[in-house]
C-alpha cells in the first residue's frame, strides 16, 4: 500500500453519526467506526446488536492494518455478496483503513432482490463514510535508543533537532528511549545514530 515516498494512510478520526437509508419500507442504518483489531470489531458488533435487537441483519465489512492489510466482509444472512462486499467496496473507494462499517437492516416486508440489496448496502456504507471525519496519518516506525548516561545530552539534542516523538523512556545508569519517526525519515535517523559511538539504535 505504501512506498517510501508515500508514508501516509487515511482512516477515520471518530465514529460517524448514524445515517439512515430507506428503500421499499426497509430501513438501513449505517455506521463507520475506527478500529485497530478484531477485538474492537467484536465489541462494536455486540453493542449494535443490543441497540438494534429487533433488526433483521447486521452486515459489515472492515479493513485493518496499514502496509499489510486484512479485511472481512459479512453478509449476515443476506444473499451471498449482496451486503458485505458492497460495504467493503466503499472502504476501498474511500481508500481508508483501520475502519469498520456496519449496516443494520430492518426488513420492511418487501423483498428488494439482489440488485436492490447491493445498491442499498453500498449507498448506506457510502453515506456513513461521507459522514465520518477522514484524516490522514503518517506511518511511524518505532526504535529503541540505548546509551550510557554520559551520552544523554547528545541523544536529546538529536531528538529535538529531528523533531522525534518520544514514546517511552527509562533513565538509569543505562538509558533507553523509545522514539517514533515517519517512515520516510528512517534512513536519515539510522545514519545519524549509527555514526555515534556508544549509542545503539534498534527497530522495534
Amino acid at each position: 500500500m505504501s512506498t517510501l515516498e508515500n508514508d501516509t494512510y487515511k482512516t477515520i478520526a471518530l465514529p460517524s453519526e448514524e445515517v439512515l437509508f430507506k428503500e421499499k419500507n426497509s430501513k438501513f442504518f449505517g455506521y463507520a467506526f475506527p478500529v485497530t483489531s478484531e477485538e474492537d470489531v467484536k465489541e462494536i458488533l455486540e453493542k449494535l446488536r443490543k441497540d438494534h435487537f429487533s433488526a433483521r441483519h447486521w452486515c459489515y465489512a472492515y479493513q485493518i492494518g496499514i502496509e499489510k492489510t486484512q479485511y472481512r466482509a459479512n453478509d449476515d444472512g443476506e444473499p451471498n455478496n449482496s451486503a458485505g462486499m458492497p460495504i467493503y467496496g466503499q472502504i476501498q473507494s474511500f481508500e481508508v483503513t483501520n475502519v469498520l462499517i456496519v449496516v443494520v437492516r430492518y426488513f420492511g416486508g418487501v423483498k428488494l432482490g439482489v440488485g436492490g440489496l447491493i445498491t442499498a448496502y453500498k449507498t448506506t456504507a457510502q453515506m456513513a463514510l461521507e459522514n465520518a471525519a477522514i484524516i490522514e496519518k503518517t506511518i511511524d516506525i518505532h526504535f529503541i535508543i540505548s546509551f550510557g548516561y554520559a551520552n544523554m545530552n547528545k541523544v536529546m539534542r538529536i531528538i529535538k533537532e529531528k523533531n522525534l516523538q518520544i514514546i517511552a523512556q527509562k533513565m538509569e545508569m543505562d538509558c533507553e528511549i523509545e522514539i517514533a519517526t515517519r517512515k520516510k525519515n528512517v534512513q536519515i535517523l539510522l545514519d545519524t545514530f549509527e555514526s555515534l559511538y556508544e549509542i545503539k539504535i534498534t527497530e522495534l
